[in-house]
Formats: structure tokens, C-alpha cells, sequence
């Protein structure tokens, strides 16, 4: 992970340097803790998000190449006619490891190359967050600047997920259990936001 950009000013003799890429700011945290209400206070300040997971959503809804390779780990019924039957795909992954990773493998890269695109067409901003609740676990991390962090307590984390999401406290403590402790996270990371709703 690289340290903050330098930015290179019109010298004064005439001679103009290329604008640098906009920094690239990591915002992640472990499912529950509240990143995305975060991501949002930036939406305030006009900065551009991009929101891997929903970008994922939307790329297994709509690559054809994505979605070919997921029937084939899920099985032709996880995908019919181009819809996705996302609790068909939760079920089988859940608990089962080998999937998880095989799904993992097909979607991150397809994940990457859109992100590269997207930023591509916001480099004229000054920095860009890219918000991802699995960005250490799938190594986009190396990608980012700098890396803000949201913490949050677990029990408030499985009490948000359960309500949220309808799920049950084992399915959301598998969830945890598949992403790497907060401590691991805390060392790579340049900023941490405390969110325990005090």
C-alpha cells in the first residue's frame, strides 16, 4: 500500500505536469459495523464511492462470462434466465468454504476490472473512496492509498445483521467467522472510526 500522493503544481516557467491519478481511499470494515453510513457522510461532500459490493450485485446480474462461471460452481438453478437466485447461491456457501472461495475467484477479478474502469472515469477527482467489506480479505487493499477503518462492538454488529438482513444469529456469525478479526484489519489500516452508536 502506498503512502499519500504527491501532487505536482504548474511550475511558474510555463511548463504544466499531468495531473496524477486521484488517491485512492479504502473504507472498510467487518459486516455490521456501520461502514456504509459512513460512505455516506462522503456522498455529502460530493466525493466519488464506489461501493464494491453493489457493484459485485450488479455484475452477476448482468455479465453473461460471470454468470456462466457461477452456474457452473452453484448449478444451472442458481441462475435462470438471467436472474439470480442470490438465496439459492447463500445457502451453498454457507459453511462450505470451497464455494465460497470458487465464487470469490470468480467474482473479485470481474470486481477489479470494473473498479479500474470506474476510476478511470473519475481521476479528475482529488481522491475517491472505494468502500468494500471484504477489501483486505480479497487483497484490493494493495490498490488503496490510504485505508479508513469502521469498528464497531460484535454484539452490536450480529444484533444489526440479524435485523437487517432476517438472519438467524448462526448465519450471521458464520459471516464474521469468514472475515479476517479486527485486529489483523487495525494494523493495516491508517484511520480507524469507532461506531458504537455513543
Amino acid at each position: 500500500k502506498g503512502g499519500r500522493s504527491s501532487r505536482l503544481q504548474p511550475a511558474s516557467s510555463g511548463v504544466h505536469f499531468k495531473k496524477l491519478s486521484a488517491m485512492v481511499v479504502g473504507l472498510t470494515g467487518g459486516i455490521g459495523s456501520g461502514k456504509t453510513t459512513v460512505a455516506q457522510l462522503f456522498s455529502i461532500l460530493d466525493i466519488p464511492i464506489y461501493s464494491a459490493d453493489d457493484r459485485a450485485k450488479r455484475i452477476l446480474g448482468t455479465d453473461k462470462e460471470v454468470q456462466d462461471k457461477v452456474k457452473v460452481i452453484f448449478g444451472a438453478n442458481s441462475i435462470v434466465n438471467g436472474v439470480v437466485n442470490r438465496k439459492l447461491i447463500a445457502k451453498a456457501s454457507f459453511g462450505n468454504k470451497e464455494k465460497l472461495e470458487r465464487l470469490n475467484a470468480v467474482i473479485h477479478p470481474a470486481v477489479a476490472e470494473d473498479f479500474a474502469n470506474w476510476k478511470k472515469e473519475n481521476e479528475q477527482a482529488e481522491y475517491l473512496i472505494k468502500e468494500a467489506a471484504i477489501l483486505f480479505e480479497s487483497g484490493s487493499y494493495v490498490g488503496c492509498d490510504k485505508i479508513i477503518l469502521v469498528c464497531s462492538p460484535l454484539e452490536t454488529r450480529i444484533e444489526r445483521v440479524m435485523k437487517r438482513d432476517s438472519a438467524s444469529r448462526v448465519e450471521v456469525e458464520s459471516r464474521i467467522s469468514n472475515q479476517w478479526p479486527e485486529d489483523k484489519k487495525r494494523f493495516l489500516s491508517d484511520y480507524i472510526v469507532l461506531n458504537d452508536e455513543k
